[in-house]
């Protein structure tokens, strides 16, 4: 019996081990584990690992995300990107085999998202084509064409005195609450009828702060064509570090299918101290103002990657507005002189002008655009001349009639008429102006049409005309935004307007001549 009993036992065995065999084999994974030592701060200390690539993502304690850097001999430094908080010594890394990466696709626009593709607006999963690694290399040289097309904000001032250009690095730099994001999501607004996909960038901001931009931009309809992705200022320093990359990645994803894209970044200083954080919590040896050595790199490497393509390789462009805090109107402070070496050129907002209400308070003599000027509309440039001298002149001579008992005519000639380029060059916020409606009133106040106007309904008068020059010279807004010159007819035709629209507001509602 007990024989009996073993070779059925063996044959029943038998029979579930080549039914075993002819099933289809399991796959087995090799995967690499190591131990987390300490951890603090965003930044955990692993041991072994000893095959992990720099940049290569990790998950630790089963769910969490992390970054492989300082590869030392002894052990590992793990950058967090979710919160480590409930992290402990003790706890198992895996490596994961893939640089770090984030969603691309059409799927993306009109979201709000992080940096690893985690949708942050509760409308369901986000659908992405592929994913991309975030760190990529800029564009070589050969592939890049020169900056010839303008990219038009909108905005009075910017596009006719400091222009950008598809493809520009364009600095807005200024102290605190001056108005640089206003300017940033102006120009998103003005893009809704100019086929440029664009993609907004919150950097450690307040969530009530992105709260109140997704909400302008869905309130104007510019959340059907922006990327809004964020790091936001509870985040882990890790997720805010790695936001401007992935952002720049979902963009390029655009760019390469030959389309203009724009990206604001808001902005690059809180960037810059989350990696000086992270920097010295992987003790990293520091700098000036404790910021590591490579702190130019994170930048410059980041802006390069805008630039405008060759037809042959897609012929898209990537235009880049990053945005700087100042300290009291320190423009020559550490990172506001990095970026400003990097960028080809900024804008600078003023707290003085700011508190005085010249809004968007825009410094002219302290911006520049060292493109732009190449791209700018014909129209444009043949008003941009004069303006610029105005105003030029305008505030050398302010500034001396403060101190001045007498002027002669001539010199109050020139700072009344300043004074009404100043007023002109006002602006409401998320108001942005078609291209031909900028034209006709700073034609109108160049050619001195305002002078006499009293200052109190410049303003007035100059929203009037911009109407009235959309409505009643449709012809002439297009040829300006195609980009052909004006004769000297057209030119006629807006300053006839410009003197029937002054006596048509300033007769009946102030009772002048």
């Amino acid at each position: 019996m007990n024989n009996a009993l073993l070779n059925r036992v063996l044959n029943d065995t038998s029979a579930v081990l080549n039914a075993a065999l002819k099933a289809d084999p399991a796959q087995l994974e090799l995967q690499e584990a190591g131990t987390v030592l300490s951890v603090g701060g965003g930044v955990a200390r692993v041991n072994g690992l000893w095959s992990v690539k720099a940049e290569e993502l990790v998950t630790v304690s089963g769910n969490l995300q992390g970054i492989a850097t300082n590869l030392d001999e002894q052990e590992l430094g793990v950058i967090l990107l979710d919160d480590g908080r409930e992290l402990a010594a003790g706890a198992r890394v895996y490596s994961t085999g893939r640089i770090v990466d984030t969603p691309v696709g059409e799927g993306l626009i009109g979201r709000v998202i992080d940096a690893m593709g985690r949708p942050l607006d509760d409308r369901g999963p986000l659908p992405f084509s592929s994913r991309r690694p975030i760190e990529r290399s800029a564009p070589p040289i050969i592939d890049r064409d020169p900056v010839t097309m303008p990219m038009q904000t909108g905005i009075k001032v910017v596009d006719a005195l400091i222009p950008i250009g598809r493809g520009q690095r364009e600095l807005i730099i200024g102290d605190r609450q001056t108005g640089k994001t206003s300017v940033a999501v102006d120009t998103i607004l003005n893009q809704h009828d100019q086929d440029v996909l664009c993609v907004y960038c919150a950097i450690a901001q307040r969530g009530t702060a992105v709260a109140r931009v997704v909400d302008t931009l869905r309130q104007y309809g510019a959340l059907a064509y922006t990327i809004v992705v964020v790091g936001s200022g509870d985040a882990p320093p890790g997720l805010q570090f790695i936001t401007p990359y992935a952002a720049t990645t979902m963009a390029e994803y655009f760019r390469d299918q030959g389309r203009d894209v724009l990206i604001v970044y808001d902005d690059l200083t809180c960037h810059a101290r989350a990696y000086r954080e992270l920097s010295l919590l992987l003790r990293r040896p520091p700098g000036r103002e404790a910021y590591p050595g490579d702190i130019f790199y994170i930048h410059s490497r980041l802006l390069e990657r805008a630039t405008v393509l060759k037809e042959a390789v897609g012929g898209g462009s990537l235009t880049a507005l990053p945005i700087v805090e100042t300290q009291a109107q320190d423009i020559s402070a550490y990172i506001p002189t990095n970026l400003i070496s990097i960028t080809d050129g900024q804008i600078y907002l003023s707290p003085q002008l700011f508190h005085r209400g010249h809004l968007p308070a825009i410094d002219v003599g302290k911006s520049v655009s060292r493109v732009g000027g190449k791209t700018q509309f014909p129209a444009f440039r043949a008003v941009a001349g004069d303006l610029r001298l105005a105003y030029a002149q305008f505030e050398e001579l302010e500034t001396f009639a403060r101190f001045a008992s007498r002027l002669d005519a001539k010199t109050r000639s020139m700072i009344e008429h300043g004074r009404r380029v100043r007023e002109v060059l006002k602006q409401k916020e998320h108001a942005p102006l078609r291209a031909g409606a900028q034209i006709g009133i700073l034609k109108t106040v160049t050619a001195g049409l305002f002078d006499d106007v009293p200052l109190e309904m410049v303003a007035d008068m100059g929203e009037a005309l911009q109407q009235r020059i959309v409505d009643g010279l449709p012809d002439l807004c297009v040829c300006v935004e195609e980009g052909a010159t004006l004769d000297e007819k057209q030119w006629k035709s807006i300053t006839d307007l410009a003197v029937d629209s002054i006596a048509d507001v300033s007769g009946p509602k102030y009772g002048l001549n």
